[in-house]
């Protein structure tokens, strides 16, 4: 038995699947149709990471996946590497715009813990490929992973920090810096375990409510490697799909024929309520 097929990235949350490019002659520019394969390539490198580990795939495959030539993928990238990199740096960049959406809603530090810990998690839940691929088997390429992820969750820590001290400046002394760098540290993992544990790496159905506000999705044709959902509101954190009202992804959709059992959504109130705690100053 041959090995197991990866299951797709769900379009439109951290990456969007370009249209297929037209044979023969067409008008399309050759910046679009560079735009348009680097994209391709940026998804097939996250599934076969996904679902084969980083060992188990090469340029060859990320290429045949992506239905581009050995060229146009050396055109992009110096290496697999180069490639993988590339597409972390995307993820991290949905997760900061995300962030900076939904947080920036609430009214109380609990609440900006809360939309901070659901942006986080939904995002994870919405593109369970890119989750698994960034949050799990990214660890195996070694030292320069681990510095990149390193500087993602002080990314983030910082975010959280400087979002507090602007908003609520007069509510108590902060924590230290390495408080909200512990506190992320937590979440990914808890994320990542969860992840881990779970039987699939296919996309979530709609948990029940969509996010409100206009979608916010982009992808490499809107410049740097930066793409997110659309946001929540404070009252409406709940999960809802980040690609608008009527994209809830479905096995056809992702190329799944199960759904992992673990509902990380779930985890956001238990995780809120601790998060809170670790990052409050003792008074």
């Amino acid at each position: 038995m041959g090995p197991s097929v990866p299951d797709r990235i769900a379009s439109g949350v951290v990456f969007t699947t370009p249209p297929s490019l037209p044979r023969g002659r067409h008008e399309l520019t050759r910046e679009q149709v560079s735009t348009a394969q680097r994209e391709k390539m940026l998804i097939a490198a996250t599934e076969l990471l996904a679902g084969e580990g980083y060992r188990g795939f090469g340029v060859r495959e990320i290429c045949a996946r992506a239905a581009v030539s050995r060229a146009a993928f050396y055109e992009s990238f110096a290496d697999k590497d180069a490639c993988v990199y590339a597409a972390y740096d995307r993820f991290i960049e949905v997760f900061l715009a995300r962030l900076a959406a939904d947080a920036g809603t609430a009214r109380d530090w609990a609440g900006v813990v809360g939309g901070f810990v659901t942006a986080y998690l939904g995002t994870l839940e919405w593109d369970r490929v890119a989750a698994r691929a960034f949050q799990v088997e990214m660890d195996a390429l070694g030292r320069p992973a681990r510095q990149r992820r390193r500087q993602a969750v002080e990314r983030l820590a910082g975010f959280i920090r400087d979002l507090r001290e602007q908003k609520f400046p007069g509510d108590g002394p902060a924590a230290p810096l390495s408080a909200f760098v512990g506190a992320i540290y937590a979440l990914r993992q808890i994320a990542s375990d969860a992840l881990d544990s779970g039987s699939s790496t296919s996309g979530r159905s709609a948990p029940g409510s969509s996010m409100t506000g206009g979608s916010t999705t982009g992808n490499s044709t809107s410049g740097r490697d930066s793409a997110t959902g659309s946001s929540t509101t404070g009252s409406d954190r709940n999960g809802g799909d980040p690609r608008g009202d009527d994209a809830a992804p479905d096995d056809n959709a992702t190329g799944s024929d199960h759904q992992d059992t673990t509902d990380l959504l779930a985890l956001a109130p238990e995780l809120t309520i601790w998060l809170t705690r670790m990052v409050e100053e003792p008074r």
